[in-house]
């Protein structure tokens, strides 16, 4: 009898020794860290974390307390991608207003250190949750774990961008149609294989785009294993992964979001689509969406294809951007490789949406 596939939660939680590729001259980080990290005090154990596929993320011991370093990949990458200097601005802007993020200590531009750009932030410790149906929880529990999740996003929508200095943070109008661009782009430079569905979807999305009239801070990947659970509690304490926050479209962050509710619920992660939500005390998708509307005082979601089609697409598109690094030795993660093996049917999936709001098949 075969052994058990592992669960999403025995693949990527936890962490690992640094990976051969992806090691890094420990001294010199020991020496930024002395100059730069207000109370920091050695030795230095440096640890690599299991998940995720983009930012090398590691876990920094020392005998006072853990840190968590983000840096660039080394090697061939694509434009804009990767931007951890990105991240460490969103998260510094947001820390002070008591937003659920981890502490900023310090951002190093200088490659000289271990190779490439990084930043150093605390290490929240808590639940990061990798299975969508969270099998160790009660109904209880996940009712209110969910809720917790969307209206932490509302919070992050209803931040005033100005305030927290993030004017700059991107341009304002116009997400969708900017998005759309830059994901073909990386689609494009990306491509291993010729897919018929994001042939189509790149010629149709941008001329269906909706009205886009609001700007906030946008996540880019909103989703339960990109926050850290309060140990005990059914609460938010450091939202994780912010490479592609930007300024934009709330609805996009939040449509991503809802995406869990329409996908298969595959290798144990955060999809929804074929489990009982009722018995489990997860909302609906339509619950969901009063959560999130009654959090941001709107009237409801206008029709949610097209926004499950763009999300879809871009899926895809990311997807894409990893099996192109597999392609050109960059990739970082075992998973990478099934990545590409993704693209197909998150393209497919992309057109059935798209089909639904309208175009012709």
């Amino acid at each position: 009898m075969s052994a058990a596939a592992p669960t999403a939660q025995e693949t990527f939680a936890g962490t690992k020794p640094v990976e051969e590729t992806h090691r890094f001259n420990e001294a010199n980080l020991a020496d930024w860290m002395q100059a730069n990290v207000a109370g920091y005090a050695g030795p230095l154990e440096v640890r690599q974390f299991k998940g995720g596929q983009s930012n090398p993320t590691y876990q920094l011991i020392t005998p006072a307390r853990k840190y968590v370093l983000r840096r660039k990949p080394p090697g061939k990458l694509l434009p804009s991608a990767h931007a951890v200097d990105r991240e460490f601005k969103v998260i510094s802007a947001l820390y002070p207003t008591g937003f659920p993020v981890a502490r900023p200590f310090g951002l190093c531009t200088d490659e000289a250190v271990i190779g490439t750009m990084f930043y150093v932030m605390d290490m929240v410790e808590g639940r990061i949750i990798w299975d969508g149906t969270m099998p160790d929880s009660n109904p209880a529990e996940r009712a209110a774990v969910y809720k917790a999740k969307i209206e932490t996003l509302a919070a992050l929508h209803n931040t005033d961008v100005a305030a927290v200095g993030l004017s700059d943070f991107g341009k304002p109008g116009n997400y969708f149609g900017r998005q759309v661009d830059r994901w073909t782009k990386q689609y494009v430079a990306s491509i291993t294989q010729d897919i018929p569905a994001m042939n189509q979807l790149m010629d149709w999305l941008p001329k269906t785009l909706p009205s886009d009239d609001q700007t906030s801070i946008v996540h880019g990947d909103y989703r339960l294993d990109n926050m850290v659970i309060h140990p005990t509690e059914p609460r938010v304490i450091a939202v994780l992964d912010w490479e592609l926050s930007t300024l934009g479209n709330p609805l996009a962050d939040f449509t991503y979001l809802l995406m869990n509710w329409v996908m298969p619920t595959d290798s144990g992660r955060s999809g929804l689509a074929n489990v009982d939500l009722k018995a489990l005390g997860l909302p609906n998708v339509n619950e969901a969406v009063d959560i999130y509307c009654k959090a941001t005082g709107r009237d409801g979601l206008p029709e949610l294809d097209w926004y499950f089609a763009y999300n879809s697409f871009r899926l895809a598109a990311i997807c894409q951007g990893i099996a192109g690094r597999v392609r050109d030795g960059t990739a970082n993660s075992p998973q990478a490789v099934s990545m590409g093996e993704r693209v197909p049917l998150l393209a497919n999936a992309a057109r059935d949406f798209a089909i639904k709001a309208g175009m012709s098949g």
